[in-house]
């Protein structure tokens, strides 16, 4: 693992992309190596780009990624795509829209499945977004398989989280309001050749000039709305100039700011634990044979499940 670890520092895609495949398998090793990795860390800047299906947020990434490298700045990109139900993987769909960058040495792109996650990315994004960072990246972009009203994970990981709507989603944005809204740090609305622009873009206004003071501490951040059609770039310059704000705006790292990072930080942390707790115990009980006896004396009314589980619980200790 350690020539794995030093070949990632050095630069090497192919490395790279054997420890994002074992992060992405939960290999167990790959944990030991995220942490060798994490001297070599904290350089890149994470964009994160969610929002709903068909909003064109592949085709944002593949804008922002021309803004990026004409600035001579590296770039590596996550794509979180549906996985295939027949082999567990990633349908590889947003990396196929990107591939007019395939030759390009200082972008790397790679898909993560979602595995059934719900949350619209993946417990293998951070290990997967340190692997990008440790290789020395400038900015790696996390784009997600698409979001509900409770889908905010990527907020807890970038630094600046684009949500992308397009027009006409008035209703959807009303209800979406308790979720995805409040993790925002710049809203996109894409496809804005469309008429109904100005009504969407006015909406989106409107509800952050009614919850900009909301919440025990003032919000000093109120989210742009901006216009973009990004199948031909338009807006994409202006949208890097807000994000390229939005980075002073938490280096200043004001006492909002602060509060919502150690929220976002706790609940990780806690997710963290909870799924290393569930995986040590899977471990531990996988002895069938003791398990389906357990089963056995539950269904037959010898012992109560109740019974049982303190009884293995207290074996793990």
């Amino acid at each position: 693992m350690q020539k794995l670890v030093d070949k990632v520092v050095s630069g090497d895609l192919r490395s790279a992309s054997r420890l994002i495949r074992m992060i992405d398998d939960g290999h167990p090793q790959s944990h030991e190596a995220l942490k060798q990795l994490f001297p070599h860390c904290g350089g890149a800047r994470v964009i994160g780009i969610t929002g709903p299906p068909g909003a064109g947020k592949s085709t944002l990434s593949s804008s922002l990624i021309d803004i990026i490298r004409q600035r001579n700045k590296s770039v590596g990109v996550l794509a979180v795509d549906p996985s295939s139900p027949i082999t567990g993987g990633a349908i590889l769909g947003d990396r196929i829209r990107m591939s007019r960058h395939a030759l390009d040495e200082d972008v790397f792109i790679r898909s993560l499945a979602s595995r059934g996650h719900f949350g619209g990315i993946t417990p293998a994004t951070r290990g997967a977004i340190r692997v990008m960072d440790a290789m020395g990246k400038d900015y790696v972009i996390v784009e997600t398989v698409g979001v509900g009203q409770d889908e905010v994970d990527i907020a807890r990981l970038a630094d600046t989280t684009l949500i992308v709507w397009v027009p006409g989603l008035g209703d959807n944005v009303q209800a979406m309001k308790a979720g995805i809204m409040e993790v925002g740090d710049v809203f996109v609305v894409n496809k804005a050749e469309h008429p109904d622009t100005a009504n969407t873009v006015n909406y989106l206004k409107s509800v952050f000039r009614q919850t900009g003071s909301s919440g025990p501490i003032q919000r000093d951040w109120i989210p742009p709305v901006l216009e973009t059609v990004a199948l031909n770039s338009r807006g994409i310059d202006e949208l890097f100039k807000v994000i390229d704000e939005h980075a002073q705006y938490t280096s200043r790292a004001s006492e909002y700011y602060l509060a919502r990072k150690r929220a976002d930080c706790e609940v990780e942390l806690r997710g963290f634990i909870s799924r290393e707790i569930n995986h040590r115990i899977s471990r531990q009980l996988a002895d069938g044979e003791k398990i389906n006896a357990q089963v056995g004396q539950i269904i037959t009314g010898e012992t109560d499940i109740y019974v049982v589980t303190d009884s293995l619980l207290q074996e793990l200790e």
